[in-house]
């Protein structure tokens, strides 16, 4: 699916066959429900109706045969023609498989239909998409069906990718619940192709039950490093786990191998009430994870269905990737953000086996830490057994999740207009996108000067008009009416607006209030006390933390520093604090380029739930291009690559190592298991600014 008049979705679905009765009882939850139930929610919601339809096509034995060999090809070709009797038997020769004489026609249209919503994507018809497709891939291998897979979708889109369209750096991300150990072996050994997966693993007990699905399995040859393996040793992880996965080992390897396309193995066993998963991520954070992963390759980002067995999780989980597909702010994610002990002991063991092959990990202190009672490979399986007092209750708590969302989507649904623009130099120059407004309206007089007297330098007439957009531009996403905002300052009020805007956004009905400024800007003294706002100044002249809620942290000099300070500092303390609007600042001398500055307010969106006031000098609005980056980007595209990744600078690295030691008491995602307060207490020792008491 796309939408009609800026394509940017492709949805493929694949015809539905019923196999024939009885199934294999391990079998029975792969059912033609898991599809039409999804497409009727997508329906509901009014997202099918903004996408392009793709017709799928069979997928030729030529591209089948990039992945699998002629033999297996041929075995399945033949099903076709075999009875029941002949097609039990030969699903018993594999693990959590059954066949049916319709079986190679559909797997042949799943592979296929990833194939036409990849060549839609690389060739530009539409910017990104989802192939709703059965039967799944992942677990499929060269010479054999596994786990419900036939043949590997994902797998032979990649090898078409690089085949037809000549690309050299591929990322694969497999957040289904189950290890996609058929990808891995086709890839394991291939330095172009970067798999991630996180699993159910507990040390082995959960199925495929692989040694090679641990953390020390990095690849082979040629490959090392670039197969990336997250074990979860227990059940019951929820969002704060995969979001700190993805900051803190996903969107690190990411951004240094630099992909060209990013390919998604969507397994939503992995989402809250998936008997098979038996996890506690809502729908929303796959919303939160989609566009996370729209920063990288330009946001050509190819999904396709893997497994899901919940229906009403796995069809709300999909309509939340859907939405973030097609530039929609992504739902807040509920639950508080403190990660469990067990997924940072997972993180960290990731860290440590893949820092040999990766220079964005080398710099950090990476010791695994054990811990007894969840290590030991003979401990009790951390499994909720059907039908026990534990897994009613968290069959209840799902339940209450999935109903809790339902009624939050109805009560604050995407607002009308993404965006509004009040840049009094280039507002009419610039080309703005799709339900994009250009702010005409100021505050009342009488509120604009009320507000104006509370600092000298507002009092002039330019900087009381720079005032009215933006109170009134605060009003619009209070009242839901935009999502989020970029507005121009003059340059000698710049701290005296922004205390305004902080004052009013808090005095209005915003509960949190994050700040991010960048450059020459002190924090309004008045709020030095009030924890209902978060200050983080990036360009400050040292790493200092004045106190859990004032934080300031030099610009670092390298795209490495810059990133790492994005990804391990800046994210986490957004996702932990759970802002509802985020007003980010480019202040005098903010020393940021323009990749840079899109690149932030990408990432701020979505913890933000697309809610980011921008305020640029009026000296930066005079350049086209970083407003309209920060323009583009706010409104949902995905922004310019950052450049050639190089290496932190020891300073860079230094100065935040003594932030996150000591903001983690307060702020838990920014913890990562093996990095111990002691160790770096005593590094940054009198070399850097103030320090929590």
């Amino acid at each position: 699916m796309a939408n009609q008049s800026t394509p940017c979705l492709a949805t493929v679905i694949s015809p539905i066959r019923v196999a024939p009765e009885p199934r294999r009882p391990e079998c029975e939850i792969e059912c033609p429900e898991r599809l039409t139930t999804t497409l009727e929610r997508l329906r509901q919601r009014g997202l099918e109706q903004r996408c392009l339809r793709l017709a799928a096509r069979e997928a030729s034995e030529a591209e089948l045969g990039l992945v699998h060999s002629p033999e297996y090809v041929a075995l399945l070709r033949e099903t076709q023609a075999l009875g029941t009797g002949a097609l039990k038997a030969l699903s018993g020769q594999y693990d959590a498989v059954y066949f049916h004489p319709s079986t190679f026609h559909c797997a042949r249209l799943a592979a296929g239909a990833g194939l036409q919503l990849v060549d839609a994507v690389l060739t530009g018809t539409v910017r990104n998409g989802l192939a709703l497709v059965r039967p799944p891939g992942h677990h499929s291998q060269r010479a054999a069906a596994n786990g419900f897979c036939v043949f590997n979708n994902v797998a032979i889109a990649a090898k078409h990718a690089q085949q037809k369209h000549g690309l050299h750096r591929i990322l694969i991300v497999d957040w289904d619940i189950h290890h996609g150990q058929g990808i891995q072996y086709i890839f394991e050994d291939d330095p172009s192709v970067l798999y991630f997966s996180w699993h159910r693993y507990e040390h082995g007990r959960c199925w495929p039950h692989l040694r090679e699905s641990d953390a020390d399995a990095v690849g082979r040859g040629p490959g090392r490093g670039f197969t990336v393996n997250l074990p979860w040793n227990q059940v019951g992880l929820g969002n704060a786990d995969y979001v700190a996965a993805f900051l803190h080992v996903l969107l690190p390897l990411a951004f240094e191998f630099d992909p060209e396309l990013v390919l998604v193995s969507a397994g939503f066993d992995s989402a809250i009430g998936d008997p098979e998963g038996q996890m506690q991520a809502t729908p929303e954070c796959f919303a939160h994870l989609t566009q996370l992963l729209q920063v990288l390759a330009g946001g050509r980002v190819c999904a396709m269905l893997e497994g899901g067995y919940h229906l009403e999780s796995l069809s709300l989980s999909v309509c939340m990737m859907v939405q973030a597909l097609l530039g929609d702010p992504a739902p807040p994610l509920s639950g508080p953000m403190v990660p469990h002990h067990s997924a940072l002991e997972s993180i960290q063991s990731v860290r440590a086996a893949q820092a040999p092959h990766w220079t964005s990990l080398q710099q950090q202190d990476l010791t695994p830490i054990r811990s007894p009672s969840t290590y030991s490979p003979e401990g009790r399986p951390s499994t909720l057994l059907p039908g026990g007092p534990e897994f009613k209750a968290a069959a209840a708590k799902a339940e209450a999740a999935l109903s809790s969302l339902l009624d939050q989507l109805r009560l604050h649904p995407t607002p009308p207009v993404r965006m509004a623009v009040a840049l009094t130099a280039l507002d009419t120059a610039l080309a703005l996108p799709p339900d994009t407004l250009r702010q005409e309206g100021s505050a009342p007089q009488k509120e604009m000067q009320a507000w104006a007297s509370l600092h000298e330098a507002l009092a002039k007439d330019e900087t009381l008009t720079a005032l009215g957009k933006v109170l009134h531009l605060l009003d619009g996403i209070l009242d839901g009416q935009v999502s989020s905002g970029i507005a121009a300052i003059p340059a000698p009020a710049a701290a005296a607006t922004l205390d305004v805007a902080i004052q009013r956004g808090l005095s209005q009905g915003f509960q949190r209030l994050l700040c991010v400024a960048v450059g020459q800007l002190d924090r309004p003294l008045d709020l030095a006390a009030d924890e209902r706002s978060l200050w983080l100044n990036i360009g400050g002249k040292e790493a200092a933390a004045l106190s859990t809620c004032h934080i300031s942290v030099p610009l670092p000099e390298t795209t490495g520093g810059f990133l790492n300070c994005i990804l391990a500092l800046v994210l986490p303390l957004a996702y932990g604090f759970q802002p509802d609007l985020v007003l980010l600042a480019l202040g005098p001398a903010h020393g940021l380029q323009e990749p840079q500055a899109a690149l932030l307010a990408a990432l701020l969106r979505v913890p933000a739930g697309g809610r980011v006031l921008a305020l640029v000098d009026e000296v930066q609005e005079s350049s086209p291009q970083l407003a309209g980056v920060l323009v583009r980007v706010l409104h949902g595209e995905a922004p310019p690559s950052p450049g050639p990744f190089s290496m932190a600078s020891p300073e860079d690295m230094q100065a935040l190592r003594h932030l996150r030691v000591q903001l983690e008491p307060q702020w838990k995602m920014l913890q990562v298991a093996g990095e111990t307060g002691d160790k770096v207490q005593a590094e940054c020792s009198g070399h850097w600014g103030p320090v929590l008491p």
